[in-house]
């Protein structure tokens, strides 16, 4: 891993545009993104041990510039399982969601399956990656696990990062390891102990009500954290569902491999009916809500919902709110298009940074040479005059002996 952390281009883009929702439910305090048409049954990106909802961020950027709902949330402070299932179901009812499609990796798809194991209504399908079913295998590798509440943050830290693989990486591995090496040091005593305590704590995901057909399992052929005896088990127990392999990745596919995941994730929601909705897709408003739930014009249940009584039948089949005029919708695309462009660096400004590049380095050759020089001319001079003596001493004394 590399020495200094310098955030990514595309992530300090993310962060200036799409905002971080922070919003106490209870005695819980609760953190995410939430972007992409509203209208639309939104993704649910649940991350592992090392992970924040930031970690999601190429997801979110892409997949909701196609017309899809992404939320990427941080795992909150929960002890248990049943009280992980019941904050989570608490969070959707704030934000008003219903039906979900839940993405998981390590721990966050273990904790997805949990959730669709005892709320089966609620949730629509499942994209695994890199996950497991059960946790005494973890509890077994951690004889500590009664007081990892009373252990300090700096052991914590260590502890979670000797998880991740480090070592001579392919560069695009290399920087989703940091990426996450950076978001593990955001993290409190409090919240590391927890996530932990999740991971060991004694549970196995149950029979699921939901089809195969409607489950991905996305995992890396490369390596990971999650043995893969485990890996095969997640496999044998959903015979059926649909297998997406990435040659490499590492523990962190979702940064390091982006588009492919990307696409997967795409090609997930297409085959279990999300209507995409890229007529809908606009700019951050410059109030800085950027279409978080409490948009009034937002507000409309999931498209898939089933209607529970005749007011919500009513609401569905009314008025559309998100019909704007076409010649402000077009602006609005237009203005998110360009926006997304402006992240990416031309072609132009790719020339003026290799010529200031060469400058600092030409710059550096310059001011190495002239120290070498300072180093080394009084060396040089010395031998110099030293040489010229001496070949004037021969030189006077061969003509002594010429005249003689």
């Amino acid at each position: 891993m590399k020495g200094v952390f310098s955030a990514p281009g595309d992530y300090v883009y993310f962060k200036s545009q799409v905002p971080l929702h922070k919003i106490p439910i209870g005695t819980k305090q609760w953190r995410y993104y939430d972007f992409g048409p509203k209208v639309v049954p939104p993704l649910i990106c649940l991350p592992g041990i090392a992970g924040t909802a930031d970690v999601y961020y190429k997801q979110i950027m892409s997949l909701s510039m196609k017309g899809y709902r992404v939320i990427s949330v941080d795992i909150p402070r929960v002890w248990n399982h049943q009280e992980w299932i019941q904050a989570f179901e608490k969070f959707l009812d704030v934000i008003d969601v219903h039906h979900i499609h839940l993405y998981g990796t390590s721990l966050g798809g273990f904790l997805a399956q949990l959730f669709a194991h005892y709320r089966p209504r609620r949730v629509r399908s499942l994209i695994l990656s890199n996950t497991f079913l059960d946790t005494s295998s973890f509890a077994a590798a951690m004889p500590w696990a009664p007081v990892v509440s009373w252990t300090p943050s700096f052991l914590l830290k260590r502890y979670v990062l000797t998880g991740i693989r480090d070592g001579p990486h392919e560069p695009f591995i290399a920087d989703s390891v940091d990426f996450v090496v950076s978001q593990v040091e955001t993290l409190s005593r409090e919240d590391l102990a927890s996530r932990l305590t999740l991971n060991v704590d004694a549970a196995s995901v149950g029979s699921l009500l939901l089809s195969d057909s409607y489950i991905t399992i996305m995992d890396t052929n490369d390596y990971c954290a999650i043995p893969q005896q485990l890996k095969d088990q997640l496999s044998e127990r959903y015979p059926e569902a649909r297998r997406a392999y990435l040659k490499s990745g590492g523990d962190f596919p979702f940064l390091s491999r982006p588009d492919e995941v990307n696409l997967h994730l795409q090609l997930h929601l297409r085959r279990v009916g999300v209507e995409a909705r890229p007529d809908l897709v606009r700019g951050i408003p410059k109030d800085g809500t950027g279409g978080s739930h409490s948009e009034k014009e937002e507000k409309k249940e999931d498209p898939d919902d089933q209607p529970k009584d005749d007011r919500s039948s009513e609401s569905q089949s009314g008025e559309n709110p998100l019909t704007p005029a076409e010649s402000s919708e077009s602006h609005a695309v237009e203005q998110l298009l360009s926006n997304a462009k402006s992240c990416l660096i031309a072609q132009e400004d790719t020339s003026h940074l290799c010529e200031s590049l060469k400058k600092q380095y030409i710059t550096t050759a310059e001011i190495l040479l002239l120290s070498t020089c300072e180093s080394y001319l009084p060396l040089l001079l010395a031998s110099y005059v030293e040489s010229l003596y001496i070949t004037s001493k021969l030189l006077s004394e061969s003509r002594a002996i010429g005249v003689k």
